[in-house]
């Protein structure tokens, strides 16, 4: 099994200015990435705004992540759908064009309980050969994974980790001390402003989406803490805190929330020359050039321009 730890940023999608993936800069953000020190790439998950991608567009994003990694990190592959068949499915079409893991949420849209989601992760586990890790993000699937639940999964070996992004630190630190006996299950946080927090209660690493602007940071972050200097930890926690603020430039009820925050990414991104556009999936805006001046500021005063 690849030994899954430290700093795997869920990708960004980039768009050209006319709406279509823009494979020259997914690739020259994956460059980006590696160059920034990271220990893996998240490929398909929130953050690459996979609800909005056609089969077609998924099967694209990953073609090309995969080949710019060329393996030279670990490449993790959201297959999330509404239920057990279609993520069946979904894993069929895309673990055949590559990856080393799968990461998978509970279903969507349909009302599970916490037997159906055992049920679902299980099924999950046993169709496809990659390590599944279980993406708790309560905020897309309107449910937060059972703790019972994913320490039982984890004991028998069907997951190999979480992927929490919950924002409940009291179950992610209940699902750390439930699981320290387990050298081999791997728990990551999905936050981005307390992953030095964190790292001190003994995540293996963190898979931040402010990571594709920084990752250069959040390495610097997880190498701090296993290194044990919390102070430098947490310097470098407060810069990357305030660089953050680059998902709140929007102004308010101009766009939506999601739009807000991956649109500050994108717009980081393109003004740091990586991308050549903030385009965003439709329907939703992308950032206007008011809000863009504003995150140059921010983006400048975090030292990345």
């Amino acid at each position: 099994m690849t030994d899954f730890h430290g700093i795997i940023p869920p990708l960004l999608t980039p768009r050209t200015a006319h709406g279509e993936i823009d494979r020259a800069g997914l690739a020259a953000l994956v460059d980006h990435l590696v160059a920034g020190g990271v220990h893996g790439i998240f490929v398909l998950g929130s953050s690459g705004e996979v609800p909005y991608l056609t089969n077609t567009e998924r099967d694209l994003v990953l073609e090309t992540a995969l080949e710019a990694a060329a393996g030279r990190v670990p490449v993790l592959v959201g297959i999330s759908e509404q239920t057990t068949t279609r993520v069946l499915d979904e894993a069929d079409r895309l673990l055949a064009i590559g990856g080393d893991a799968a990461v998978v949420t509970t279903p969507f849209y349909a009302l599970s309980d916490a037997a159906e989601v055992e049920r679902h992760l299980r099924a999950v586990a046993a169709h496809i050969s990659v390590p599944v890790f279980a993406y708790d993000v309560p905020v897309r699937t309107h449910m937060k994974m059972p703790l019972d639940v994913l320490v039982r999964l984890a004991e028998e070996g069907v997951i190999a980790g979480v992927k929490d992004s919950s924002g409940d630190d009291v179950g992610f630190r209940r699902l750390l001390l439930a699981t320290k006996h387990l050298d081999d299950f791997a728990v990551f946080t999905g936050h981005e402003v307390v992953t030095d927090g964190a790292m001190l209660s003994g995540a293996a690493g963190i898979v931040p989406g402010l990571g594709n602007v920084d990752p250069a940071g959040y390495v610097r972050i997880y190498d701090a803490a296993k290194a044990g200097d919390w102070q430098a930890a947490a310097a470098e926690q407060d810069r990357v805190a305030a660089l953050f603020d680059i998902t709140g430039v929007a102004t308010p009820g101009r766009v939506s929330a999601g739009a807000a925050g991956l649109g500050g990414f994108k717009t980081a991104l393109r003004l740091m020359g990586v991308i050549d556009s903030n385009r965003m999936a439709e329907p939703m805006e992308a950032l206007n050039a008011d809000e863009a001046e504003r995150v140059r500021e921010i983006v400048s005063t975090a030292g990345l321009l």
